[in-house]
């Protein structure tokens, strides 16, 4: 299997610490932009013109502006983005579109593990690392491994893909690989990881 994964780059969301999760559009900053925007020249010096892949991303308004943006520098077609909800962020629930430290002063305790900056506790009515692990296991037995994949998705998601494919630390029953800056892109060939792009964003974001 050979797939190339990008998580998209800074939101408004991100920068002033709010959930988003599934939340259908949460535009990208000036620095966000930028990041896309590497992320495109890095993509297009990797694979050139027109590349022949088969293109994936997450629905959210977020990680569809980053897949525009790198497509354009790889004379990609937008259209040609197949959206799927199974790359979607962690539903965060009844935290969606509010503000960390609301949650966090409300709760009185953290609900991020400052090490691994991931969620240490579920969202209300929302989803668990289990569950993310299961629908992109099944994302992963729908692909054509004989085809190069390109796929744009999220911090957290990214995590536990990577972490299925390539190897990563057990959190609450999955392997989830260390997490990277936002408008990070990776490159898994046959589980072998390596980092065709490092991006300048955050790490652990505290907005998922």
């Amino acid at each position: 299997m050979d797939l190339i994964l990008a998580r998209h780059a800074e939101t408004v969301f991100n920068a002033a610490a709010r959930m988003q999760g599934h939340m259908a559009h949460t535009p990208l900053t000036r620095a966000g932009i930028a990041q896309a925007e590497a992320m495109g020249v890095a993509l297009r010096e990797a694979l050139g013109h027109a590349p022949d892949l088969d293109l994936y991303v997450s629905p959210s308004g977020r990680t569809q502006q980053t897949a525009a943006i790198i497509g354009e520098h790889l004379g990609l077609d937008f259209f040609r983005w197949q959206k799927d909800e199974r790359l979607l962020e962690i539903d965060v629930g009844d935290w969606e579109g509010r503000w960390y430290h609301d949650i966090v002063a409300e709760l009185g305790r953290p609900i991020v593990d400052m090490e691994r900056g991931l969620f240490c506790e579920p969202p209300p009515n929302g989803e668990w690392f289990p569950a993310i692990a299961d629908r992109l296991n099944d994302w992963i037995a729908s692909l054509s491994h004989d085809r190069p994949i390109l796929a744009i998705s999220h911090g957290i998601t990214a995590g536990v893909l990577r972490g299925h494919l390539t190897g990563g630390d057990p959190w609450h029953g999955v392997p989830v690989a260390p997490r990277a800056p936002q408008g990070t892109v990776f490159r898994i060939v046959d589980g072998v990881e390596h980092v065709i792009h490092t991006g300048s964003g955050a790490v652990a974001s505290r907005a998922a």
